[in-house]
């Protein structure tokens, strides 16, 4: 079967690999659909810490199940279509039994130490079906809907975070999927009342802009965007701001825009070689201000997320706006590093 495999930063191919076989405690899927994010453009570029060997790639899955072993956990059967879960909780550590699986401090990762969806065959380990992360994706959702519930349950475990109210305004830097995805929850589930989207990608604000109809967008590469969010809200701030960027500048910004008791969510990590920022801590302090990480997702994430596009409350699948076969998956890469699309999707 065809796989696209990491070897080395720089180094990834589409090879011809054996088809995977299924133990007595895993489930084997086809691939229908494996969604593409900014994540695997850098670990084609720069590898990743938890990437020890070579590795089929890919972790915004959705399948069919075509084998089940026989002491495989979750009553899985042939033909179901099925969700995978990216980062995998152990469901033992403290973490884990607190609920919070989402920063499980024994944390693997389906595309890492699991081979990953950029492949025509998987398998789910016993791992992922440990802690009921193999999802059956509901009638009238399509394959490539579910596979991004990925990036679409780290949104949610992020805003669950922010308290997002009725009446509040809301900036989002990032006009990638991600920045989409948050304002169509921001305004769906928690009924926000004005949004902004801002980016420095002026072609991108457009195209997202229009999927997703923020109340206004920003071009950063020609505003100060700290002094017109100050000037729409007349010198109060935004109540929240999520920053769903990999840039130093957009936490520091968001600070610096926050009105008093404002909500922020660092959600885009930083460059590991440059992962500082400069922090008036009077403002955080004199302003109450509540600064949220976001690390990946739970599986309940993932499941909701589900609920919400079956139920039509929160679309995604205008937002999938390139279809790529498996072939291309490198191509796939160049476009989302390009920002020529919202989302991309691979089809083996």
């Amino acid at each position: 079967m065809k796989a696209l495999r990491f070897h080395a930063p720089g180094d990834v191919r589409l090879e011809d690999v054996p088809e995977p076989t299924c133990g007595p405690e895993e489930v084997k899927i086809k691939v229908k659909n494996c969604s593409t994010c900014g994540t695997d453009v850098k670990i084609r570029n720069n590898g990743h810490v938890n990437i020890t060997r070579v590795t089929t790639m890919g972790h915004e899955i959705a399948g069919e199940v075509v084998e089940v072993g026989a002491d495989a956990l979750g009553g899985f059967a042939v033909g179901d279509r099925v969700q995978v879960i990216a980062a995998v909780p152990c469901g033992d550590c403290h973490e884990c039994k607190k609920g919070w699986m989402e920063v499980c401090a024994n944390q693997t990762s389906v595309g890492y130490q699991y081979d990953g969806g950029f492949a025509e065959y998987m398998i789910v380990p016993k791992e992922v079906l440990k802690v009921d992360g193999l999802n059956r994706i509901p009638d009238g959702v399509g394959y490539d809907e579910a596979s991004a519930v990925e990036p679409f349950a780290c949104a949610i475990n992020a805003q669950e975070q922010l308290g997002i109210e009725e009446g509040d305004f809301v900036v989002v830097f990032g006009a990638g999927p991600i920045g989409c995805m948050h304002i169509r929850i921001a305004r769906g589930v928690h009924k926000a009342s004005r949004i902004v989207l801002v980016d420095i990608n002026a072609e991108r604000l457009k195209m997202s802009a229009e999927a997703v109809n923020p109340d206004l967008t920003i071009d950063a590469s020609s505003v100060n965007v700290v002094e017109e969010v100050m000037r729409l809200t007349d010198g109060r701030g935004a109540d929240v701001i999520i920053t769903a960027t990999p840039a130093n500048i957009n936490q520091e910004q968001a600070i610096n825009m926050a009105a008093r008791n404002g909500r922020i969510s660092f959600f885009g990590g930083l460059p590991k070689t440059n992962p500082m920022i400069e922090c008036d801590s009077n403002l955080v302090h004199y302003r109450q201000l509540h600064i949220h990480g976001a690390n990946g997702s739970a599986p309940a994430h993932h499941k909701a997320a589900l609920e919400y596009i079956a139920s039509g409350a929160i679309p995604v699948k205008d937002l999938i706006t390139r279809h790529v076969p498996l072939e291309n998956a490198l191509e796939a890469f160049d476009i989302v590093a390009r920002g020529e699309a919202i989302k991309v999707t691979v089809e083996p």
